[in-house]
């Protein structure tokens, strides 16, 4: 079969719910990859394949959903044992050699959602629109996804950061339609802003510089343990300075929005689009 040769923005992984990574991958559990994708030499008889994913050493943990999505295939295979198939978007990941499927055919899942255990070993295929991919490559787009809501303050369950103190932004009154909207077109967003097809105004930069700067002298950094949601160590002292930051960040975004594709927080009236328009203006 052909390869299909994607656009990147088509690519880009939408999720109500939020992302989250297929297994746990810290220092409890180390997870190996044993036989990677594409042509390998077959652990047993040593001679060369093609393999449709990755294997790695899991050890029984815990699986879960990535994001929204629907289960569509749950079965037993000769080559894969119990398997898990779960539908995202154009995505397909398959996990192979599970010990425990928890959902059935057609059930909705969201992200976090444990769906399955693996076995001591756990194969992990990937396809989109019909076509195999590398699975390393997916999870590096699922972990910037996840990364690029946490710099904006969004965990897993689509929550503003909380520093056990309120964090107040410009945008607090419309934040769960926002949150809507960054887990649709945030990945674009970054995307633009990496490639250089989007760029943020001088004016805001150098706010957010300024307002890191300040952060630094006043040792705001690492003043608690970094988690996923809060990944620079912020404590209760840093709420004012971390409500800034969030206000030009989420202003931004939603300039993004206005500019490219004409979409604005739904209660917003003329007035408001142009108020953002003339502070994000890029140029």
């Amino acid at each position: 079969m052909e390869n299909k040769t994607f656009d990147k923005k088509d690519m880009l992984l939408e999720s109500s719910s939020g992302f989250f990574m297929p297994f746990p991958g810290d220092e409890e559990h180390d997870v190996e990859i044993l036989l990677g994708f594409g042509e390998q030499l077959h652990p047993s008889t040593q001679k060369k394949f093609n393999h449709t994913g990755i294997d790695l050493a899991t050890g029984n943990l815990p699986l879960f959903a990535v994001a929204t999505g629907t289960v569509v295939g749950v079965g037993n295979d000769a080559i894969h044992e119990n398997f898990i198939i779960t539908r995202y978007g154009k995505y397909d990941v398959k996990y192979g050699h599970v010990s425990e499927a928890y959902c059935n055919y057609g059930t909705h899942v969201k992200a976090g959602q444990q769906i399955a255990k693996s076995g001591g070993i756990l194969h992990f295929e990937v396809r989109f629109d019909g076509q195999l991919i590398d699975p390393t490559d997916f999870l590096k787009m699922l972990y910037s996804n996840i990364m690029q809501l946490s710099v904006l303050g969004i965990n897993n369950e689509a929550q503003f950061v909380d520093l056990n103190v309120p964090i107040k932004t410009d945008y607090d009154a419309d934040q769960n339609e926002i949150i809507q909207l960054m887990l649709r077109w945030l990945p674009e967003y970054m995307n633009e802003l990496r490639t250089g097809s989007y760029h943020t105004s001088d004016l805001v930069e150098a706010q957010l510089r300024n307002i890191f700067m300040q952060a630094a002298e006043k040792n705001y950094f690492f003043e608690s343990i970094p988690t996923l949601s809060n990944p620079l160590g912020l404590s209760a002292r840093s709420s004012l300075m971390a409500g800034k930051a969030q206000s030009l960040l989420i202003g931004d975004f939603l300039n993004f929005l206005g500019s490219r594709h004409n979409i604005f927080v739904s209660t917003w009236d003329d007035d408001k689009k142009k108020v953002l328009s003339a502070r994000f203006q890029t140029g």
